[in-house]
């Protein structure tokens, strides 16, 4: 240390900044130095029946320290008041009651934030100041808490910050304002399936008991609903460590097949791009023999389904297949299921690209991840589009200048047409943002919210400046895919024959 410094004696000094207690239904902040001393001065508010306790520390009758408990509220006020070391001589009689006490200030709930200094620090996890909140909201057009959490990454973490800014958007938009009405995620929760993805990242939550205790849930061990949703947000935010709770999950995700109306279950194995070959199709005659399947159908996203097996022959059912190199086709899963594909330019007369090659890339890439919801992917040899892929959660078009992406399409209960998110010129190019796309959805959507829901909701122009106009967000987004799938490229029915999987 002394020879980084050149040899001169320096000390550390600790960064002045208030703390906040990160903790669901408990509020503690803390500011300065609280410690007693005989040239210090205090000033204290206890109220036992209302929980609340705030302890004031003066010096020469300016703040150096506060401790709130209870009520909060005018932790930033005194923040302020400390950080300018601001005369407080004739305000000492009221000074422990807070900001709206002051010199005959409005009862006016928004009295107290409207009298904040704009350097004023409201959020102290990503050090953001009311002058900068505001400002966004009022140049950028910001109309609610998410646009300021996008924007200014005020209230975007613990979350303790949320009552102030939200006060400002009241403050700055006045009548304007009409916040969202929070739809919890489940009756054991009063939180939103949003706050719940942003609580566990920002707490670093890992396990769903750890969730489940620190969010205050209602019950003790959760319900169909919330247990799936965390166990996918958990999944999602930390690959490498959160170890895959099947119990948390529907059942054709559990056993690794759909359950048909009898009892019995269908399996689909992946078929990349919807390419096979003799060899393929001759161990899956052999296995429809062997276990005696009474349907076997071709799938509308150019796969072979085998249907009517009984459970207790799923195991040797997918080891016959893994012997001749059949991974599952995940077609039970919330994840990604099919790439469709036409015959491109290798053999279409109309063809302008390798429609397939890139189809079965994509699908090589990408099997495994766990979404949101189900995705299917198709890639079109060319605008006759006879991959169907203006109808797809994510597509490709291709044509004679490279590729155009699409994505937000529906062919179900919904039927909608796909948005074009870009036009790329390479394979490469196509690859990166699709992945980041999916990375981008996989983060931010809700449990069960297929991609036209979420771009409906977040809006496309959000999603085009993430992915197209943000290079460096959309690499970010494509090596943090490429890093979970480290955890999740793993094939689940040889897992289970292996006896990995229990």
């Amino acid at each position: 240390a002394a020879g980084l410094t050149d040899g001169e004696h320096k000390r550390f000094v600790h960064s002045d900044t208030p703390t906040k207690l990160k903790v669901t239904g408990i509020d503690l902040y803390s500011l300065g130095d609280f410690a007693d001393g005989d040239d210090r001065e205090e000033i204290i508010l206890r109220d036992a029946s209302a929980g609340i306790y705030k302890r004031v520390v003066l010096q020469d009758n300016r703040i150096i320290g506060t401790v709130l408990f209870g009520e909060t509220a005018d932790g930033a006020w005194f923040n302020d008041l400390k950080k300018k070391a601001t005369d407080i001589s004739e305000m000492r009689d009221t000074l422990i009651f807070g900001q709206a006490f002051q010199g005959g200030a409005s009862s006016d709930p928004l009295a107290a934030v409207a009298a904040l200094a704009d350097d004023a620090e409201i959020c102290g996890c990503n050090g953001v100041c009311k002058g900068k909140i505001t400002g966004a909201i009022t140049g950028k057009g910001l109309t609610g808490l998410d646009d300021v959490r996008a924007h200014t990454k005020a209230s975007a973490s613990c979350g303790s910050c949320t009552g102030l800014v939200e006060q400002l958007l009241k403050l700055t938009l006045g009548e304007g304002y009409n916040p969202a009405a929070v739809q919890p995620m489940c009756g054991c929760t009063s939180l939103g399936h949003d706050d719940v993805r942003r609580l566990i990242k920002a707490k670093g939550l890992k396990t769903i008991p750890a969730v489940m205790q620190e969010l205050e849930w209602k019950t003790s061990c959760g319900c169909a609903k919330c247990r799936p949703a965390i166990n996918y947000y958990l999944v999602c935010d930390w690959p490498d460590q959160y170890a895959d709770d099947y119990q948390s999950r529907f059942i054709n995700e559990r056993v690794h097949a759909n359950i048909q109306k009898d009892g019995t279950y269908s399996v689909v194995p992946r078929m990349w791009g919807g390419v096979t070959s003799a060899g393929e199709l001759r161990a899956i005659a052999d296995v429809v023999d062997k276990f005696r399947i009474p349907t076997v159908k071709v799938t509308g996203g150019q796969r072979i389904d085998m249907l009517g097996i009984r459970k207790e022959d799923l195991p040797a059912v997918w080891a016959d297949l893994g012997k001749a190199g059949f991974v599952s086709g995940h077609a039970y899963a919330k994840g990604l299921r099919t790439v469709k594909t036409c015959v491109g330019s290798d053999w279409c007369r109309f063809g302008t690209q390798d429609s397939t090659g890139l189809g079965i890339r994509i699908e090589k890439f990408m099997w495994g991840s766990w979404t949101p919801a189900k995705v299917k992917m198709a890639v079109s040899g060319c605008p006759r589009n006879c991959a169907e892929a203006t109808c797809k959660d994510v597509g490709v078009v291709c044509v004679d200048s490279g590729y155009e992406i699409h994505f937000a399409g529906a062919a179900g209960l919904d039927i909608k047409g796909t948005e074009v998110l870009g036009l790329v010129k390479t394979e490469d190019e196509a690859l990166e943002v699709i992945v980041a796309l999916v990375q981008m959805y996989r983060e931010q959507a809700r449990y069960l919210e297929r991609i036209y829901k979420w771009a409906k909701r977040i809006g496309t122009a959000e999603i085009k400046r993430q992915i197209l106009d943000d290079a460096e967000r959309r690499r970010t987004l494509f090596d943090r895919f490429v890093f979970s799938q480290k955890f999740a490229q793993v094939d689940p029915w040889s897992e289970r024959v292996s006896g990995k999987d229990k």
